[in-house]
């Protein structure tokens, strides 16, 4: 036996097994770090014990994955990112590790957002950041780390208020503009108008007409995608009711970005409530990086058909919701 081939394959070995021991240090930190997990939790999830969990940890730690976030990408992650960017033809895709037994844990999620954000909110030169509203999105923003930017601009892509003039929790502009220090652009107004005339007045409103001249030049936009259940946000914000969610699902919705519904092929529904949404058109939105943060069971139809019908940029989503879309389409 040749010694030189096989010192090569005894080194290939090696570097494959590091690489597989730091995944697993990595893993064990996301879930300790991030996701709030014991090491009891921990070892039993990876099937190791507490002590193996202990030793991952300190691993992790010594070689600088870990930092205030995980600092080391998943492989497995990785590979079902590349996946997603391909088949869908995304400008980029980061999929984040999933707690199994959390599947709706979105800490993940906001922290990878946060790093997202904090790429654009640390240039010293003015950016225009705009953003759609949701629990991911509210996470995202509160995982941002306070700074002093008052170049920039922070606007809403959607309006935050129901008919009877209740505010949406998971309104984001005013909370991102706080921690940042940079201007707010809000948009006060319904999500859903009462009819298709109302809506078009609110549009020619200069107000809102400014703010969709500040979105045409923005650097990026991040949004979430709701699902059209009867738990569904648009649903249990009070936004849209019993009747008008049916009518959705009859026109054949599966799910909706800032207020816009679309079928499993992510068509924009033509018609129905979608006549008297007063948020950013996504026609118009195509035109910037638009950067979805989604995750968790409920969402993988509404996000397999947004991602079928191109209308996401670029996409941050957990690893089990990836795999689950890469499954269905």
């Amino acid at each position: 036996m040749d010694p030189i081939k096989n010192d090569s394959k005894t080194e290939r070995s090696r570097a494959m097994r590091d690489a597989r021991k730091r995944d697993t240090a990595a893993r064990a930190a996301w879930l300790y770090y991030i996701a709030g997990n014991t090491q009891e939790e921990i070892a039993r999830r990876l099937a190791i014990s507490r002590p193996a969990v202990q030793r991952l940890i300190a691993l992790a730690t010594g070689e600088g994955l870990i930092k205030m976030r995980l600092d080391h990408p998943i492989s497995a992650c990785m590979e079902l990112a590349a996946e997603l960017q391909t088949r869908f033809e995304l400008s980029f895709c980061q999929v984040v590790p999933a707690d199994p037994d959390h599947p709706d844990l979105v800490k993940g999620l906001a922290v990878c957002a946060a790093e997202w954000l904090e790429n654009y909110l640390v240039r010293e030169q003015p950016v225009t950041l705009a953003l759609g509203t949701g629990r991911a999105m509210r996470a995202a923003v509160d995982e941002v780390s306070t700074m002093q930017r008052p170049q920039h601009r922070i606007v809403s892509l959607v309006g935050n208020m129901a008919l009877d003039g209740s505010a949406s929790p998971y309104e984001v502009v005013m909370r991102l503009a706080d921690r940042v220090g940079a201007q707010r652009f809000p948009m006060a107004a319904p999500v859903i108008a009462s009819d298709p005339g109302d809506r078009n007045t609110l549009l020619e409103h200069p107000f809102i007409r400014r703010i969709r001249e500040l979105v045409a030049g923005a650097d990026a936009a991040f949004v979430g995608v709701g699902h059209l259940q009867a738990d569904g946000p648009l649903h249990t914000d009070g936004f849209i009711n019993a009747e008008e969610l049916a009518d959705l699902q009859a026109h054949g919705a599966v799910g909706d970005i800032l207020g816009w519904a679309f079928d499993r092929d992510g068509r924009v529904i033509a018609d129905s409530v979608n006549l008297r949404v007063v948020g950013v058109p996504l026609a118009e939105l195509r035109r910037r990086p638009l950067i979805g943060v989604v995750g968790g069971p409920k969402k993988i139809l509404p996000l397999a058909a947004a991602l079928r019908g191109r209308l996401l940029w670029g996409l941050i989503t957990d690893e089990l919701t990836a795999g689950a879309v890469l499954g269905d389409a």
